[in-house]
């Protein structure tokens, strides 16, 4: 194909069209979609929870041949452990995220150019509940600055103290996007949504007493808000928010 680019058969865009439908790389244990950056802008991302340290640490060393960043979800500090062994370089674990990365030197996503999160001009917020929420919204505050886009964080803002929102009302209206990661009933996410201007996208956490099921009780609270600009993503999917919030403040 680059040949045929080169010999002028076909265009540049010709070429790009069809890479996008090439194949994937299998390892035996995974397909691994080596493309999915070219499609989409961003590579894929593993999944830690029922993978072994050892198959986390083989897909993170071939993927980052491609693309960075390579992002590991749910991932003990033991992923960490095996994945140092092959991956020497480029390295890092965030515990309370349970986030493991591997970046290249640069330190910023280099498969769409994306300028550092710290330099970035558009900014997300992630608002919390409680303390207990804090880890499923650092994986989302986290999220987003891979990709290249700041989270501002107000963290333990819920609304038994409604007050303590009220008091960071101010900045957080200057978001692109609102993470709102919540326990228990779940109201936070229907209150910032009637306060802010920008999309609100609500995260259920699995934090409460027993007839909270884990979370559920606050995903049917957050699927039912009556507030306009609220979508939600699934119980602890601190990364998906992340990563959608991070996309809106981007426009793309």
């Amino acid at each position: 194909m680059l040949i045929s680019v080169a010999e002028g058969r076909i265009t540049p865009d010709e070429a790009a069209e069809r890479l996008k439908t090439l194949p994937y790389d299998d390892i035996g244990f995974a397909k691994l979609d080596t493309h999915r950056a070219l499609r989409t802008g961003r590579g894929e991302v593993i999944f830690g929870i029922g993978k072994t340290p050892g198959q986390v640490a083989a897909i993170m060393k071939r993927l980052s041949a491609d693309v960075s960043p390579v992002i590991a979800t749910k991932a003990g500090p033991e992923y960490y452990d095996a994945a140092k062994n092959i991956i020497p370089e480029g390295l890092v674990y965030f515990e309370t995220a349970k986030l493991l990365v591997y970046q290249k030197a640069d330190g910023a996503p280099d498969n769409n150019k994306d300028d550092a999160a710290d330099d970035c001009k558009d900014r997300i917020a992630v608002v919390c509940g409680g303390t207990a929420d804090i880890p499923i919204a650092e994986e989302a505050a986290i999220t987003s600055e891979l990709y290249g886009v700041a989270a501002d964080r107000y963290y333990d803002v819920g609304v038994a103290g409604i007050h303590r929102l009220l008091d960071k009302l101010e900045d957080i209206r200057k978001a692109k996007a609102v993470v709102v990661v919540a326990g228990m009933e779940g109201a936070l996410a229907s209150v910032v949504g009637g306060l802010v201007e920008v999309p609100v996208i609500a995260t259920p956490a699995s934090v409460g007493y027993g007839a909270s099921m884990g979370g559920f009780a606050a995903l049917l609270t957050m699927l039912n808000s009556c507030s306009l600009g609220v979508s939600v993503v699934n119980i602890d999917n601190g990364f998906g928010a992340g990563y959608l919030a991070s996309m809106i403040a981007k426009g793309k």
